[in-house]
């Protein structure tokens, strides 16, 4: 493991929050229940602070932090936006959508974590925000649960 590894993977998480901050706020705008509304833009928040975090952790290594989102979440929010404007955005279709992109945030997390290659400086950061996906995507998981009972 060497710093320009780690450097590489904490960009990738930048590039992931990046894309969970934007796919959170997006999806928001669609939102009918007020409550989740505001749940996403806390989460999509978080994600950025999540960004922030990681950005000054590659600057601190002498990296040059990453400052967008990726080509897969660029693919992604438009896949949002498309089954929403199809599907009249409704909350089900947007909470079915925004699981998927927890899954993948959940998938480029443990890959950082278990690929080997992160340094022991930057693997508690990694660990603690890996924390904070598993959360939201277990609590979007619930929300979207419960729009499939009441909209089956």
């Amino acid at each position: 493991m060497n710093r320009d590894d780690t450097i590489d993977i904490l960009n990738n998480l930048i590039e992931t929050s990046k894309d969970g901050e934007y796919g959170f706020r997006k999806s928001a705008e669609y939102l009918k229940d007020e409550q989740t509304r505001r749940l996403f833009l806390q989460r999509a928040d978080e994600c950025r602070q999540a960004a922030a975090e990681l950005q000054a952790a590659v600057a601190e290594m002498g990296g040059t932090p990453e400052d967008s989102g990726s080509a897969t979440g660029t693919v992604h929010r438009g896949w949002v936006a498309m089954k929403g404007s199809l599907s009249g955005y409704n909350d089900k279709a947007i909470l079915e959508e925004t699981e998927r992109g927890e899954d993948s945030a959940m998938a480029q997390y443990r890959k950082a974590l278990n690929n080997g290659q992160l340094a022991p400086e930057a693997r508690s950061l990694v660990e603690r925000q890996f924390a904070g996906v598993e959360r939201n995507h277990a609590q979007v998981r619930a929300l979207r649960d419960q729009a499939r009972v009441a909209n089956p």
